[in-house]
């Protein structure tokens, strides 16, 4: 392994912060999370990760490069895992997607910096959501530094403590799942576990060894309405009654979950489900040299005349 690194993890409370962090632990890095609001960090974050430095950011804030210097000024690498699903005050599309990352990769090219900045896939200059179209900003912005950056595009992603990744398996086990007809595209659910070893590794070696934009994903390939089918069989239950909804429809519903806040249905969401949003080439398996975690079914147990318990396989996905 490359020599230990002091490495700032922005959003490090978050749901990939916090295990982008926890991976940088296991590798014998030194860990600064960067978060909105340290008082309440030390009940987000595992026990394993409350000894390390607190440091307060607030990214709407830091738009200019020299307002990161005082930050990273005993750094060798950041993680920005900073996202917003929906704008609150002055937490802006613009300033937290684009601006921000921005300045944080100018600082870190003037300061020598790594950096690796976790985006997402799906991304499209036409989309009509606000906060896909941020999200593409702000790469491109980034790509126009000569910084030693890694754009990470992740896909969907699972596990415990996510927001999406908790509606979807809690959607999973209503008996009947109702979803955008025109949901056809398919997703490579990747556990967050995964995202975090593979952030950890790009710390650990220089941009330039690999593509500069790295999409990654787990191995299997699902539509929105399999993918709800799959997780409920992890729970060993039968298949939901699935009822495709139109078009109208699910866009005033997400309009509507947009307006109030309410739960992680969005413009944005609508758009990456209705087409394929799969890594064109996954280098998870190169990063973290194994192959994708996979969440088995549970298997059904049945008592037969011998006295043994037979594991019953559940029905193929």
């Amino acid at each position: 392994m490359n020599d230990k690194k002091r490495v700032m993890v922005l959003g490090g409370t978050g749901f990939i912060g916090r295990h982008a962090a926890a991976a940088l632990r296991a590798r014998g890095h030194s860990v600064l999370i960067g978060t909105r609001h340290p008082r309440r960090a030390l009940a987000r974050l595992p026990a394993a990760l409350r000894d390390c430095d607190l440091r307060e950011t607030h990214l709407e804030s830091l738009t200019t490069c020299y307002v990161w210097k005082p930050l990273l000024a005993d750094v060798d690498a950041v993680i920005n895992c900073v996202g917003i699903l929906r704008e609150r005050g002055s937490e802006t599309y613009d300033r937290v997607h684009h601006m921000a990352p921005r300045a944080l990769a100018v600082a870190c090219e003037r300061m020598g910096l790594r950096l690796v900045h976790v985006s997402a896939l799906g991304l499209r200059p036409e989309s009509r959501s606000r906060f896909l179209r941020s999200k593409l900003l702000g790469e491109r912005r980034i790509a126009e530094t000569f910084a030693d950056y890694s754009i990470v595009r992740p896909s969907l992603l699972d596990g415990e403590g996510g927001y999406v990744a908790q509606w979807l398996r809690r959607v999973a086990r209503w008996p009947v799942h109702l979803f955008p007809a025109d949901a056809v595209g398919r997703m490579a659910a990747l556990d967050v576990c995964d995202l975090g070893d593979a952030l950890a590794a790009l710390c650990e070696i220089s941009g330039a060894s690999m593509p500069r934009e790295i999409e990654l994903g787990g191995s299997a390939k699902r539509a929105l309405p399999d993918y709800l089918d799959f997780l409920r069989s992890l729970e060993g239950l039968r298949p939901a009654l699935q009822i495709g909804l139109p078009a109208p429809l699910t866009r005033l519903a997400a309009s509507l979950c947009d307006l109030l806040h309410l739960s992680p249905l969005s413009m944005g969401l609508l758009e990456l489900v209705k087409r394929d949003n799969l890594p064109k080439e996954n280098l998870l398996q190169a990063l973290i040299g194994r192959a994708p975690a996979q969440r088995r079914p549970a298997y059904a147990f049945t008592a037969v005349p011998t006295g043994h318990e037979t594991p019953v396989p559940p029905r193929p996905q």
